[in-house]
């Protein structure tokens, strides 16, 4: 919203002042909704709301409504049905009319200056509008009212979740749209599509067959390492970009978002210990210390993302041509070329994205990446958007804190004891979480998935430390979202009950670059009743996962982390006592063990009666016979 405030257009925030002034001026809304981050917002902007003919149009005709999908991911999810309803495909910027009581008249995603490549013009589509609500109105309302019903209509609840078969039914469909020569699922443009790593990543550790754990991480295994080496990566400074606009992960587009960079890293720090590969690690580790370098608020919590655009033009930041190469790096020039791909003509408009071909030899690269990153540090850097989104923040907590268990480091314990630290400090200033925070200015009220990834975040930040705080921080997060979002009929609403009403109340059932708020809040749950053993954890988790199931079932690639998760409770969760025993405790993070939930210190459930120094292995409260020594309990662990 900042980037527009200069903007000559008339702009209104999302709210009531806004529906208020268009029922009393009689004009439809148009709604703009967008991200800081966005290439093609950020063109939109520069063709047409910085235009003051087209801002002229705009406020005559219009009340215009300014949107952060960031924000608003309710409003953003509503009206991104209507535009993928009424055009087959959606995307940012999202560009909707709406009636004045919110129902949608029109709906689309970019729109020219001028007409170009079969797309109308922003102008052309703003009169279309225009003329039909004051010409043919009644007959635009029926349009807007079919349409309203129909993105009204949730996915039914089914009676029953899948068993254990549905394992293997994903793992079919996902081979079936598998890139075996890339990597990733389907062609250009290709996204990481965390969510379904996430699936094959507890499939190739826990599967029931070793045949379903071997297809498993024979799809993880090739995309981890061909995202690792290809353009998608920043090879210099660590992290990765939204997307490639190609299948080979060579030409991303550049803009970096917290969510990705949160999710990969914790995806690589565990496909590393799965498989052994150690560029793995260092990708996570790589990952995670740009997010500690460039991505930290002084107030704890990490910032929201990365710009593509710098000085004028996409990837500007990122990119070398061949003169320049040669201006840095004189005679070393070639080895820019073996270890990167370099070449005179380039990979992106005559310039070079760097991209790794074979593993490089360690010496030469640093060597070159030295010179690189120090040339690069006098560019202008990407605009970033500072704004810290709670529910970002809560899948980077539980990178930090795994990362921090997982590798005995204590600076990522100490970035996810800030991360948790500034999340749970909204609690108590304002009764509960918020979507986000800007330099001291609090967002709107947080939504589902703000309370879902915060809870498995403070959880898993429990396990790492064993500090009780964490866990009873944990515990009242996922009592408020199952308070305030639950549906008795099965799953978990976006918006609170009691919230701003909306032309629908939306539930997200289907992942995108991030897990689903569906489930997250399963994992929410699994966590809660391991540690606590309430049935209702059981009962709600599974009427998460019914009401995913018919796109569970015929999409899985759409809900793969709920599917993990779904997975994981059917194949047993195990609950891990260790109180007062490190070394025991330890056992639990020296390989991925997803289905593990560990409890080590403080006042709950699941230490109620057990012996410090001991340790136990058990399943829904119930308990193998208590061991002292590590290999003892590895061989607990691996049903010995």
């Amino acid at each position: 919203l900042l980037q527009h405030k200069d903007n000559p257009v008339d702009w209104y925030e999302w709210g009531e002042a806004a529906f208020t002034e268009a029922r009393g001026s009689d004009r439809p809304i148009l709604l703009s909704v967008g991200y800081s981050a966005c290439h093609w917002c950020h063109v939109m902007a520069h063709e047409s709301f910085e235009d003051e003919s087209t801002a002229v149009f705009m406020n005559e005709h219009f009340v215009n409504v300014k949107v952060d999908r960031e924000e608003r991911p309710d409003v953003d999810r509503i009206y991104m049905d209507a535009v993928t309803a009424m055009s087959g495909h959606g995307g940012w910027p999202m560009t909707v009319f709406l009636t004045p009581e919110g129902k949608p008249l029109y709906a689309g995603t970019y729109f020219p200056r001028q007409r170009m490549h079969g797309r109308p013009s922003f102008l052309d589509v703003m009169a279309a509008v225009s003329e039909a609500w004051a010409t043919r109105r009644p007959e635009a309302e029926e349009q807007a009212e079919r349409l309203t019903l129909a993105i009204s209509q949730s996915i039914p609840v089914a009676p029953s979740a899948p068993g254990i078969e549905i394992v293997d039914a994903a793992l079919d469909q996902l081979s079936a749209s598998f890139d075996p020569g890339n990597g990733g699922f389907g062609g250009a443009p290709k996204f990481p599509q965390a969510p379904t790593l996430e699936f094959l990543l507890r499939m190739g550790a826990i599967a029931p067959s070793p045949a379903a754990r071997g297809r498993a991480l024979s799809m993880l295994a090739p995309t981890l390492d061909a995202m690792a080496r290809g353009g998608i990566r920043d090879h210099l400074g660590g992290g990765f970009a939204r997307y490639s606009v190609d299948a080979a992960w060579q030409v991303p587009h550049f803009e970096k978002m917290l969510y990705d960079n949160a999710l990969l890293a914790r995806t690589y720090l565990r496909g590393w210990q799965l498989t052994g590969d150690a560029a793995s690690r260092h990708v996570a580790t790589d990952t995670l210390d740009y997010l500690l370098c460039d991505m930290m608020d002084p107030a704890g919590g990490l910032h929201a993302a990365e710009d593509a655009d710098s000085e004028g033009g996409e990837g500007e930041y990122y990119v070398w041509s061949w003169d320049e190469l040669g201006s840095i790096l004189g005679a070393d020039r070639r080895l820019a070329a073996e270890i990167y791909g370099a070449t005179p003509e380039g990979s992106f408009e005559g310039r070079n994205i760097l991209h790794l071909d074979r593993p490089p030899d360690a010496e030469a690269k640093a060597s070159i990446d030295g010179r690189l990153l120090e040339a690069r540090g006098r560019r202008t850097r990407p605009g970033r958007d500072d704004k810290i989104v709670t529910a970002w923040n809560g899948l980077a907590l539980r990178a930090f804190a795994e990362a921090g268990a997982v590798l005995a480091e204590e600076r990522y314990l100490a970035a996810a004891t800030a991360i948790a630290r500034f999340l749970t400090g909204q609690l108590e200033e304002h009764g509960g979480l918020l979507r986000s925070w800007r330099r001291g200015r609090p967002g709107p009220a947080g939504f589902c998935e703000d309370h879902a990834a915060t809870a498995v975040g403070l959880f898993t930040l429990y396990q790492a430390t064993g500090e009780e705080r964490w866990y009873h921080e944990a515990t009242g997060v996922t009592e408020l979202m199952i308070e305030r979002f639950a549906d008795p009929a099965g799953g978990f609403f976006a918006t609170a009950a009691g919230g701003e009403r909306l032309i629908t109340r939306p539930k997200n059932i289907q992942d995108n670059p991030t897990p689903s708020d569906n489930a997250l809040a399963a994992e929410a749950l699994l966590m809660w009743g391991a540690y606590t053993g309430e049935r209702q954890a059981r009962d709600l988790l599974e009427g998460a996962v019914r009401a995913a199931t018919l796109v569970i079932e015929r999409h899985p690639a759409f809900a793969g982390h709920l599917l993990a998760v779904w997975a994981t409770v059917l194949l047993g969760v195990k609950e891990v006592a260790a109180p007062g025993a490190p070394d025991l405790a330890r056992v639990v993070w020296e390989r991925f063990r997803p289905e593990v939930v560990l409890a080590t210190e403080g006042t709950l459930p699941l230490l109620d009666g057990r012996t410090r120094g001991m340790g136990y292995v058990c399943r829904d409260m119930v308990c193998e016979l208590p061991v002292t020594t590590p290999d003892a309990l590895r061989a607990q662990l691996a049903g010995v």
